[in-house]
């Protein structure tokens, strides 16, 4: 097994054990699986998911199976939960694929193909139809031991804030954009702009102080609900960059414990929550997009097909350096071109 800190994990495991978390409430006819996911506490997307969805897993399961949906380090750091599920800490997680680029750089491929897909819908049916899921898993089953891909998706393009406006690929040239490190910072460089990479709990203050021009960030709703648009009022929407692809993954140990039943209403329930989680950001970002346009204050840019394709092309470059920089990225990167073909994306 790949996995460094694996002597580490297994010693926490025992003390997790002993102290009574294991992820399992204590009535086998009941059972709790404990996930981390990617949301911080207050975001919009986790408080849908208990509130509507959570529940529902209960209900489908006759009582006998549901989830506990932990905010981001909640038990364990961000890019470390693999190796929490292959030792027994959590159950699982429903997180960022990108966390796991560092592994490999097929996970960057399988976790953004920065500017490929031009909607959420399209990378739910790469997971769940075009090869996606099986892919994950693949990597999986190369770098961590003990873990189960039950699907991945996206809920929502990442919308983009800039205090200038930017309604061509010529336009990023010379802009100082906020980007995450990697194949999204690669794609920004290659279209003339100087990537930026910070956390988004920084991006406020370095857009409101100018270290920085614009930003990747966040669904238009999440941006609105952080003031952004106060500070950087030429957001592009939809975005033209960002689509994180988040796993749901749950350990094999777990996995085999649960009933057929079980498992098919876990794959079940997890297609329907996430596509009930797209739909309802889809509809608020529009909601609050209408509005903006109807006050007059914020103009939101909407990019023509064409340069939406010519960034596209200019990520292409991108997409290849990282193919090959592995086999198993190569393969990643394969599996999304033949689907984008199929789907008349290239």
């Amino acid at each position: 097994m790949k996995i460094n800190t694996f002597t580490r994990y297994s010693m926490i495991a025992a003390v997790a054990a002993a102290m009574g978390f294991t992820g399992v409430s204590a009535e086998a006819a009941d059972r709790v699986l404990k996930i981390q996911t990617s949301s911080n506490a207050s975001h919009a997307s986790l408080a849908y998911l208990n509130d509507v969805w959570v529940p529902k897993l209960e209900v489908m399961t006759g009582g006998s199976l549901t989830v506990e949906l932990l905010p981001i380090d909640a038990v364990v750091p961000r890019r470390e939960t693999a190796e929490a599920i292959s030792v027994g800490i959590l159950d699982g997680d429903l997180t960022s694929i990108n966390y796991f680029a560092g592994i490999d750089p097929a996970f960057a491929l399988m976790g953004d193909l920065i500017a490929g897909y031009d909607s959420a819908d399209q990378i739910q049916a790469f997971c769940a139809q075009g090869g996606g899921k099986e892919m994950l898993q693949k990597l999986y089953d190369a770098h961590f031991e003990g873990v189960h891909v039950i699907g991945c998706g996206a809920y929502a393009r990442e919308a983009f804030v800039s205090k200038v406006p930017v309604r061509t690929v010529e336009d990023l040239k010379g802009l100082k954009i906020r980007s995450p490190e990697g194949l999204a910072a690669d794609v920004f460089k290659r279209a003339g702009a100087a990537p930026v990479s910070m956390s988004g709990s920084e991006t406020y203050g370095a857009l409101d102080k100018g270290v920085i021009d614009a930003a990747d960030n966040s669904a238009y709703a999440n941006n609105d609900a952080n003031g952004m648009h106060k500070i950087a009022k030429f957001p592009i929407f939809p975005g033209i960059h960002s689509t994180p692809i988040l796993q749901f993954t749950v350990s094999e140990a777990v996995w085999e414990e649960l009933t057929a039943a079980e498992q098919v209403a876990l794959e079940t329930w997890y297609l329907a929550a996430y596509n009930g989680l797209r739909q309802h950001f889809d509809r608020l970002d529009r909601q609050l997009v209408a509005r903006d346009k109807a006050a007059g204050e914020i103009e939101v840019i909407d990019w023509p097909q064409g340069e939406r394709d010519k960034l596209r092309a200019i990520a292409q470059q991108a997409w290849e350096a990282f193919a090959s920089q592995s086999d198993l990225a190569k393969e990643t990167y394969e599996a999304h071109i033949a689907f984008m073909k199929d789907a008349g994306l290239l």
